[in-house]
């Protein structure tokens, strides 16, 4: 990517739209697509310029790696090693929010950038009519990481990707909200147990996996490091009521100036999540409160996300 601006087109969701993308991605392009968590930056993985243009859009770090979306697990198998336990998972779970961790096949047409490096690959493939329909009309592997510059909110709607990438893409399909609202669970299978390497969209059993927190600088997959999905605003977390000079955003009982959800719901507030966010951002909050989200099923995925938005940034 030069830096120069590009004139970034909205495309619609229907075959017409999806035709329109997938020849802008076989030249090298970038669109953003709809998932049913987030919305995705996608570039064909298997072209290292168009990679390395998702990297440069969103201002991504070199050694944060990428998930491979795909159509199917036959694809997924032409990249990745797939043991006994992944199949199982992705069988029952695919389509679906997981994202699977396994070694990446000696000979993969990958390129480098969308694994780091590593001789591991990450692998999804999404349940939304629209990017299943774009992976097939393309033919192949999408690199896709959320559509939003690294670091920041992630999208769930068309126009949260343009406020943050408009002139840096070239076309975002539009087919309005993502249901989901919080990205893909990821699962690893690189050692002798599944382990647990983000908090996700899909809720695994925990009783046979090794749960695996990362903060490091050195990322095995997407999404692990510290400081992450972030507002403008600080972010002070388990409030109750709101300081002098914050902003409330509420769950349940504890009403805010927003609120994730007032049945205190949690799929309802995962889904609200990353909209609440962009909306702070667009009131220019500078201080936010948050009430506190319960630790359990979805609520880990809710609190992993806040707890990341309100780590210590550089």
């Amino acid at each position: 990517m030069t830096g120069k601006p590009i004139k970034t087109r909205r495309l619609a969701g229907d075959q017409a739209g999806i035709a329109q993308a997938a020849s802008i991605l076989r030249a090298g392009g970038l669109v953003a697509f709809p998932t049913e968590t987030v919305y995705g930056l996608g570039g064909d993985a298997r072209n290292g310029e168009a990679v390395a243009r998702i990297f440069a859009a969103k201002g991504r770090p070199s050694f944060n790696p990428l998930i491979v979306h795909v159509a199917d697990i036959e694809m997924a198998g032409r990249y990745g090693i797939l043991n006994a336990a992944a199949r199982d998972l992705v069988e029952g779970a695919w389509p679906g929010p997981v994202s699977i961790v396994v070694p990446l096949r000696p000979g993969a047409d990958l390129s480098p950038l969308v694994t780091a490096g590593q001789d591991s690959v990450a692998l999804r493939m999404p349940d939304s009519p629209v990017a299943l329909k774009l992976l097939r009309e393309f033919g192949g592997p999408l690199a896709g990481p959320s559509a939003n510059p690294s670091g920041r909110i992630s999208p769930t709607t068309a126009d949260h990707v343009l406020k943050g990438l408009d002139g840096r893409i070239d076309a975002v399909i539009d087919a309005g909200p993502t249901p989901q609202g919080v990205e893909s669970t990821i699962i690893g299978f690189l050692g002798d147990r599944p382990s647990l390497l983000r908090e996700g969209a899909f809720v695994p059993s925990l009783d046979d996996m090794e749960v695996e927190t990362v903060t490091t600088d050195q990322p095995i997959a997407p999404g692990q490091l510290a400081s992450h999905y972030a507002p403008k605003a600080s972010v002070r977390l388990n409030a109750t009521r709101a300081h002098p000079g914050e902003f409330l955003l509420g769950f349940g009982p504890v009403a805010g100036d927003l609120t994730l959800s007032t049945k205190g719901d949690l799929v309802e507030a995962a889904a609200n999540l990353y909209a609440a966010l962009h909306e702070c951002d667009a009131r220019d909050v500078r201080k936010l409160a948050v009430a506190p989200i319960p630790e359990h099923g979805l609520g880990r995925a809710i609190n992993d996300r806040l707890r990341r938005a309100a780590a210590p940034r550089d």
